[in-house]
């Protein structure tokens, strides 16, 4: 669906380097193809020399001429981008961003009859393993949606929601790499306290909750049915999962993703 398709970056940081990364490795895309534009002559020769991408500085180009324009900057920005290449923006064009906490309407307002997408994707897309929101605009049909959703698909899992829960996504998902890298922290320091090399702790870790998370997924069982598998009776996972219970370990990761969610909110309403 990609085919014969220009496809803009409007930033070329990390996030529009993963899905660069994600199409071409996926074969969704050729280089010709892609086209970025960045303030930093730098990363651009980078991006250039890395991909065989095209590059330029004037983001008022990239949105004249791509079918697809990705909007890779930070929030702090996305105003001045969006006065900036409104006027040039056409209705065929299908504008994709992942600004955390602006709306749809936001851009709609400033380009009416465009196809908006605003999508939420954490951080491991670097790796091939993200996850992200799509939320639609009222022009992003599903002939519209579908390409977009291949992009994000090359770099993990993807699914659509409604813009009304993407501050629940940034909580749950976008939010939620920190947690996990928390968890990999503490095991780590467990590991450390009963006798490993933290090297050998964060591999014990890591590995683990990669399984773990794999398991889940490509079982399709429940994680209580998973976590029974494990904890057989009087054994050492039962024992130390009441030791979780007791210390609150679930009741705090539900109070994290409820506070990270509307602190999502909170900054969505400035």
């Amino acid at each position: 669906m990609l085919t014969n398709k220009k496809i803009g970056f409007i930033g070329g940081g990390a996030m529009a380097e993963a899905l660069m990364r994600g199409m071409l490795n996926a074969g969704l895309v050729v280089p010709s193809q892609l086209t970025v534009s960045d303030l930093t002559a730098k990363r651009l020769d980078y991006l250039h020399s890395t991909f065989g991408v095209s590059t330029t500085t004037d983001s008022q180009e990239i949105a004249k001429q791509s079918d697809i324009l990705f909007l890779t900057v930070k929030p702090q920005v996305i105003g001045s981008v969006i006065d900036t290449i409104a006027p040039v923006v056409g209705k065929t064009t299908v504008l994709v961003s992942v600004a955390a906490g602006v709306t749809i309407a936001t851009f709609q307002g400033k380009m009416p009859g465009v196809p908006i997408i605003r999508v939420m994707p954490n951080t491991p897309v670097a790796v091939g393993e993200g996850m992200s929101a799509m939320a639609l605009g009222k022009y992003a049909t599903s002939a519209v949606s579908e390409p977009v959703a291949q992009v994000f698909a090359s770099v993990g899992q993807v699914v659509t929601v409604s813009e009304e829960a993407m501050d629940a996504v940034t909580g749950l998902s976008g939010s939620g790499p920190a947690y996990a890298f928390v968890l990999i922290d503490a095991l780590t320091d467990a590991g450390v306290r009963v006798g490993f090399s933290r090297q050998t702790a964060v591999l014990l870790a890591a590995q683990t909750l990669l399984g773990a998370a794999k398991m889940v997924l490509e079982t399709g069982q429940h994680p209580a049915q998973l976590r029974d598998m494990v904890t057989s009776p009087g054994g050492t996972a039962i024992t130390g999962v009441h030791v979780l219970e007791q210390n609150g370990v679930r009741a705090a990761l539900i109070d994290a993703v409820v506070a990270a969610t509307n602190r999502s909110r909170e900054m969505g309403r400035r």
